[in-house]
């Protein structure tokens, strides 16, 4: 694929373009509901138990001790650890588990580690605390967004997106590196430098055989976002609504989970929860290939006016915004933070 065909596609495409780009019109609507909300971090009284209600810089480890343990993995903060320490703590999940930052966002830094030389090798670049979290296998990966305003007995599903993983099948001949070359979306997505595949990129898969070239379910590293909102039936919404409510001061955001089924889930039963994401998270159904842009930005600027009810109906309980220095400070924070982040 050359060089003018993958700008031609992010042109047209507008799946693919920079977030800021696709958000640039969104920030004059952004700006209306601050000056309705009287204050430019009205969105951080969203989610009251959450840092800055999840907008940016909170930390998974603490978002985690919100949430039911039997509800999510088994999750390890590490902060201050020798390598010694962090094996020992390993021994307590075991092979193959996740590592991520604590602070951290759209998959930045993420790995699935798979063996001690790994997780040390990580551990030695990781400059900032970083979890460790069991592996789940479990068959479908979803995104649920929720939203409950604290004036509504009963809480809604607003958006459903299942994550299909970037694979390529082999033909028996072809390097796994000629057959992400002809995949658009890897061409597109895919670090083909990254350390992650280079044990992969010469071998030769077999004929037939499926090779999933990440295995984390970020729509900026290759993975296929698919819209299945259709899903949120009164079961699932009230599934989600009985789940949301055990979480002390949660009313927007998104579940990220693994579940066997959706009938399983719609029980919540056989489910897990990887992350829960608090007002910075988007109704990702949107990427769904073909999605239409004008259709996109409605979904999104409707959510937008339920995080600012959502904050603007705290206030009036009592839950102060953020003051404007101290969110400022935060901002130039995650800022210096994420180029720490970025440099590893």
């Amino acid at each position: 694929m050359s060089v003018f065909s993958r700008w031609m596609i992010r042109i047209f495409q507008w799946e693919f373009w920079p977030l800021w780009v696709f958000y640039f019109p969104v920030n004059f609507y952004f700006v209306w509901l601050a000056i309705r909300s009287r204050s430019f971090f009205f969105f951080s009284a969203s989610n009251p138990t959450i840092d800055f209600g999840g907008m940016i810089g909170e930390k998974k480890s603490e978002i985690f001790n919100l949430i039911p343990q039997e509800y999510y993995p088994k999750t390890i903060l590490l902060d201050d650890y020798s390598p010694k320490e962090l094996i020992e703590t390993e021994m307590e999940i075991g092979f193959p588990l996740i590592a991520k930052p604590d602070i951290g966002e759209r998959g930045n830094g993420v790995e699935v580690i798979g063996s001690e030389e790994e997780l040390k090798n990580y551990g030695a670049k990781m400059q900032v605390p970083f979890i460790i979290q069991e592996f789940i296998d479990y068959p479908i990966e979803l995104g649920v967004f929720y939203v409950r305003k604290p004036s509504e007995k009963v809480g809604r599903i607003t958006s459903i997106v299942q994550k299909k993983f970037l694979t390529v099948t082999g033909d028996g001949q072809s390097t796994f590196k000629d057959l992400l070359k002809s995949e658009k979306r890897a061409m597109l997505q895919v670090d083909f430098d990254h350390e992650r595949l280079a044990h992969l990129l010469e071998i030769v898969p077999s004929n037939g055989e499926e090779v999933v070239v990440e295995q984390i379910g970020n729509h900026c590293r290759g993975t296929m976002f698919l819209d299945v909102t259709h899903e949120a039936d009164e079961r699932l919404n009230r599934a989600f609504d009985k789940l949301a409510k055990q979480i002390d001061g949660f009313y927007y955001g998104r579940f990220d989970l693994k579940c066997k089924s959706f009938e399983d889930l719609k029980e919540l039963n056989n489910f897990s929860i990887v992350e829960l994401n608090g007002c910075g998270a988007e109704p990702a159904h949107i990427y769904q290939p073909g999605f239409s842009l004008l259709k996109a930005y409605k979904v999104v600027f409707n959510h937008f006016k339920l995080m600012a009810e959502v904050s603007r109906e705290n206030r009036k309980l009592g839950i102060t915004y953020v003051s404007t220095r101290a969110g400022v400070k935060k901002l130039l924070d995650i800022r210096a933070y994420n180029k720490r982040l970025k440099a590893v």
